[in-house]
This record gives C-alpha cells, structure tokens and sequence, in this order.
C-alpha cells in the first residue's frame, strides 16, 4: 500500500513544506518522498489503534490541564521574580494504578508540559513515578493532582 496512513503523510509533507519554506518544485518532491517514507515507517512500528472510550472525559481533561498550565505559568513566574521568598522544590513518589503505555504517555507530557513540574522516572513493575516539582510546599496536594486530576480521567480514557 502506497499510503498506508495518508494523514500521517500529509502532515509530514506539510511540515516539509512549512519548515522549507517553499512550494519550489524540488523541496516539494523531497518532501513527497519524506511523506511517503514516513507513512511507511509508522507502520513498521505497529502502533496500536487508539480509541478513546470517553471523548466528554477526554475534553474535560484538557480544559483542566490548559488552566493548570495557565496557573503553573503564573506561579513559576512568581517563583522567578522572587515574590515568593521561601521555595522548596523536592522530588516526591507517587504509585500510579494507571498501567496503559498511551495513558502513561499522555500523562508524562501533560506533567513535563506544566512549568514547576517534570516527570522524572518511572518503574514500571511497580508502577512509581517519580516527580520533580519546583515549590515543593504539600506533597499530599500533588500526590491528589496527579491522582486525580490526571490519572483518573486519562484511565477513563484510556483503559
């Protein structure tokens, strides 16, 4: 099959195209061959189908994460400017029931995407995360955002 996921494909010969920007004949054609091979590639990969089970929890879910990216970007401002003058960041281990890749996935890019937090590791026999937050000041607050915030509904999602 020639295009075995023509929007993967469009994307890529699109970005090609944005990135070069160009419509001249021979960076187009490059980017018909990148197009093309990258369709291919991706199925080589065998990723698995996504289905999302519950699209109402999904949209919830990134209006919840858009504010606290508003409000993480307004307190790591803060942290910065020195209006806070007492900072501790720490590192802290959350159990995460939460065992789908995609959902894990999901979950460490909505956790390094908000400024003051980054996913750090995570064992996956065990199912611990280990997070890294900037103004570390109640551990039991974080271990509810991630717990329930997040991983609750992306296991709606998801599992």
């Amino acid at each position: 099959m020639l295009l075995p996921h023509p929007l993967v494909s469009l994307a890529l010969f699109l970005l090609w195209l944005l990135l070069n920007q160009t419509v001249a004949p021979g960076p187009a054609l490059v980017g018909v061959v990148v197009a093309l091979l990258g369709g291919r590639m991706l199925t080589r990969l065998r990723p698995a189908k996504l289905r999302v089970g519950r699209p109402l929890v999904a949209l919830r879910l990134a209006g919840i994460v858009a504010v606290d990216i508003i409000r993480s970007n307004i307190g790591v401002a803060q942290v910065i400017m020195g209006r806070r003058k007492e900072r501790h960041s720490g590192f802290i281990h959350i159990h995460l029931a939460m065992r789908d890749p995609r959902g894990l996935a999901a979950l460490a890019t909505i956790l390094t995407a908000t400024p003051g937090t980054a996913w750090v590791e995570y064992d996956n026999e065990e199912g611990w995360l280990l997070l890294h937050i900037l103004d570390l000041v109640d551990e039991d607050y974080w271990v509810r955002v991630v717990k329930d915030r997040y991983e609750q509904p992306l296991m709606e999602i998801f599992e």
